[in-house]
C-alpha cells in the first residue's frame, strides 16, 4: 500500500486516541479548583446522654445521665422564608476548592437540643438558697438517689439554637466514571469527607430553680466534627447533598440566669442527618 495510506491511518489513530481525553478535559465539571460553593438545608439530630453541672450562688449540683431530643419543623415553608428561615433546624455552608480534590469551608449548623423533662435522674450536690428566695423549696443535699426533674426544677433547652459555627477541611472525589456516567456536565456524583472545628454559640432557654427565664446568645464552648456525604450535581452548577455528620461538643460556660455567677457545663456527642441544596460556580 502507498505510504500516504499509512500516514493517513496513523493520523486517524492519533486523533481517535486523543479525542476522548480532550472531550473530558473540556467538561466544566472535570476540574473543581478555583470554584466556590454555597449550600442550605435541614437536619435531624441525635444526642448522647450527658451529665449537666450547675453552679452559682448557694448551689452546686450535677444532674447525671441526661437525655435530650431535637425539635424538628418537618417539611415547612420556613426553610425558604427569609423572615423565618432561622427557626427550623438548618445548615448553611460556603466553601472554596483549593484544588480539584480539596476544599475549605465555613458554616453554621443550627441544631436544637431539648432536655427530656419530668424524668427521674440522679442528682449529686447541694442547694442552699435563702429561705425567702424562689426555689428554696428545692434546698437540700442530693446524694445520687433518684429525683423527678420537673419543669419547676429545671427547663433546659438550646433551641435558638445549639449553633455550631465551624470551619471544615474536606476531600472530594468524582464517582461518576465508576457508575458509567460520561457527561458529568449533565449529571455528576461526588463523595466527600471532612473534618471540622468550631465554637458553640447557643441561645439557651433556661428556667432554673424558679429563677427568671434566661434566653440570650453566648459563646459557650467548642466542638469538633467529622462528615461524610454524597453530592449529586445537575447541569454543572446545582446540587443536592446528603450528609452524615457527627462530633463532640464541650460546653463549659453555659449561661443559665441573668446572674453571671450562675452557669452550667456539659459534654456530649451528636449525630446529624442532613439534606441540603446548593450551587457551585467558578470565580
Amino acid at each position: 500500500m502507498p505510504t500516504s495510506f499509512y500516514k493517513t491511518l496513523l493520523s486517524l489513530f492519533i486523533v481517535l486516541s486523543v479525542a476522548p481525553t480532550f472531550g473530558q478535559d473540556s467538561l466544566y465539571t472535570s476540574s473543581k479548583k478555583g470554584k466556590i460553593f454555597v449550600s442550605w438545608g435541614g437536619n435531624r439530630e441525635s444526642f448522647s446522654r450527658s451529665d449537666i453541672h450547675f453552679q452559682g450562688d448557694n448551689y452546686n449540683f450535677t444532674i447525671e445521665d441526661v437525655s435530650a431530643h431535637d425539635k424538628p419543623k418537618g417539611w415547612h415553608v420556613d426553610y425558604i422564608n427569609p423572615a423565618r428561615m432561622t427557626i427550623p433546624q438548618t445548615n448553611f455552608k460556603v466553601g472554596y476548592f483549593i484544588s480539584d480534590n480539596y476544599a475549605i469551608s465555613i458554616g453554621v449548623d443550627h441544631m436544637k437540643y431539648v432536655m427530656d423533662n419530668n424524668r427521674s435522674r440522679k442528682i449529686n450536690g447541694t442547694i442552699n438558697l435563702p429561705i425567702t428566695e424562689l426555689g428554696a423549696q428545692f434546698n437540700g443535699t442530693y446524694n445520687g438517689s433518684g429525683y423527678l426533674v420537673s419543669e419547676d426544677f429545671l427547663l433546659f433547652e438550646h433551641t435558638d439554637g445549639l449553633n455550631y459555627v465551624n470551619a471544615e477541611f474536606s476531600r472530594h472525589d468524582d464517582l461518576s466514571s465508576l457508575l458509567g456516567i460520561t457527561n458529568t456536565d449533565k449529571f455528576q456524583i461526588n463523595i466527600s469527607e471532612g473534618i471540622g472545628l468550631g465554637l458553640l454559640y447557643p441561645k439557651t432557654n433556661t428556667t432554673l430553680l424558679n429563677k427568671d427565664r434566661y434566653d440570650q446568645f453566648h459563646v459557650s464552648g467548642f466542638g469538633a466534627s467529622v462528615r461524610v456525604g454524597l453530592n449529586f450535581t445537575f447541569f454543572k452548577h446545582f446540587f443536592i447533598e446528603t450528609d452524615l455528620k457527627g462530633g463532640f461538643i464541650n460546653m463549659n460556660d453555659i449561661r443559665t440566669t441573668k446572674n453571671t455567677n450562675d452557669k452550667a457545663s456539659q459534654k456530649f456527642f451528636f449525630l446529624q442527618r442532613i439534606i441540603s441544596v446548593g450551587g457551585i460556580f467558578k470565580l
